[in-house]
């Protein structure tokens, strides 16, 4: 039995609230179960130094946890002068997965600049904010061809991602923290709309894992993403 009493299959319940930054070219609230992240997308009409003259864009991701995001108050990262390793990581991970869904030519050269607030954790932020930052990065982009800046659409296919692992000794679909925290191997697995692999995180935590247990997760990733994908869909609609 899971902690929540969810299905070994079952997803958190999932929303996307957009519009909800006045200033920011796009913006949502995904919620995943407990887990609520504030996504918003900005918009340079300018590339990194290194893509000045290429034709090509960029897709960018900046990653935070507010203070009491969690059960005890974290320090600000801004108060240490320095981001953590977990805090590079994980927005390395949102940019790359974000431009795998990016046609940069089409973008032209300018930068998207996708900002993830965690305001509440409970395990899978990371996912969350791929998520929700797809969503983000959407509307600005329907905001550059509605002005007519873009002349075709570089979003090649939805992009999004969930947790899945084992967990006493069962595959289990989006962890909380309450499975995280206790899971035998935990994995993040990456995904286009068409069920493309962009990036799988796994590791063993307490416990290897087999072949066959690796591939009941893929499985079980690839049914939670069609759910995330149907809420991106419903919240862009």
């Amino acid at each position: 039995m899971r902690p929540s009493g969810r299905n070994l299959s079952q997803m958190r319940p999932i929303s996307i609230a957009t519009g909800i930054t006045k200033h920011a070219e796009g913006s949502c609230l995904i919620r995943c179960g407990d887990t609520h992240v504030l996504c918003t997308a900005t918009i340079e009409d300018h590339p990194p130094r290194f893509l000045k003259g290429t034709g090509l864009g960029w897709v960018t991701a900046e990653y935070g946890m507010l203070p009491r995001a969690t059960n005890s108050r974290n320090r600000r990262e801004a108060a240490t002068g320095k981001q953590s390793g977990r805090t590079q990581e994980i927005q390395r991970l949102i940019g790359r997965s974000l431009r795998a869904g990016i046609d940069r030519s089409a973008l032209g050269e300018r930068q998207i600049t996708i900002d993830c607030d965690v305001i509440q954790a409970d395990g899978g932020t990371r996912c969350a904010s791929i998520t929700g930052g797809w969503v983000a990065l959407r509307l600005a982009v329907n905001k550059l061809l509605k002005a007519g800046t873009i002349s075709s659409d570089p979003i090649v296919d939805h992009v999004a991602a969930v947790s899945c692992g084992i967990y006493a000794g069962q595959p289990v679909l989006d962890l909380d923290y309450a499975e995280d925290s206790e899971a035998g191997t935990d994995g993040n697995f990456v995904l286009t709309g068409a069920g493309r692999l962009i990036e799988v995180q796994m590791s063993a935590e307490g416990a290897t894992f087999s072949r066959d247990e690796m591939t009941q997760l893929l499985d079980l990733s690839e049914a939670g993403m069609a759910e995330l994908v149907a809420a991106q869909k419903a919240a862009i609609a």
